[in-house]
């Protein structure tokens, strides 16, 4: 969780498009294969992520889902991301905000063996929401930016479908979670979780 999402042809990302479309990071990806803008985002993906420039001004680039470690990692836990040397540095001063339509989440149901199995898929976004502001961490591998998804505890109305959720900002706070020298641990309450769903 979370490691599926969505982005529509909308106005709003369209115009996300558009300004990473400006980076010459896109033809150093392009080199290397395909730069995702529509449809289902999977990890390992290249897409539009909003992050400050060298001048510290919000910016969108092209980057690649997941940290490379023994295993690909998709998310960081924002309770622990602060500690965790993995995510220190990138939690400190690498901040990003990747646009999303929706997320996707699998409901894990407890069986009467007591094991977990997958349920139904479920699209979930803010309530009231256009664009679902996804809070995450980047860093520079091989001289190319990837990104992680931060997660939290979930909000009470779908805390039935996974015991975790995406970090979500309001619009009016994307600036500010990316600003290298805020306070993320000072944003975490103001992280939406009133979330509209249905079965995908």
């Amino acid at each position: 969780m979370c490691c599926r999402y969505w982005t529509d042809e909308s106005p709003e990302i369209r115009e996300i498009v558009e300004q990473m479309n400006q980076s010459a990071l896109v033809r150093r990806w392009q080199e290397i294969g395909e730069v995702k803008t529509y449809g289902e985002i999977r990890p390992t993906d290249v897409v539009p992520v909003i992050a400050p420039d060298r001048s510290g001004r919000r910016a969108v680039f092209p980057m690649k889902w997941g940290f490379t470690g023994k295993t690909l990692l998709m998310n960081a836990r924002s309770e622990t991301a602060a500690s965790k040397p993995t995510f220190q540095e990138a939690w400190k001063r690498h901040r990003c905000i990747v646009p999303a339509s929706w997320y996707f989440e699998w409901e894990h149901r407890l069986g009467n063996d007591g094991k977990k199995y997958t349920g139904d898929k479920y699209l979930i976004q803010p309530k009231g929401s256009a664009v679902t502001w996804l809070c995450g961490l980047y860093r520079i591998e091989n001289g190319l930016p990837v990104f992680v998804v931060l997660t939290r505890e979930p909000g009470e109305s779908i805390r039935f479908i996974h015991d975790r959720m995406p970090l979500i900002m309001p619009e009016n706070l994307v600036d500010e979670w990316i600003r290298p020298d805020a306070r993320p641990e000072d944003l975490l309450a103001m992280a939406l979780t009133d979330m509209t769903f249905e079965k995908a």
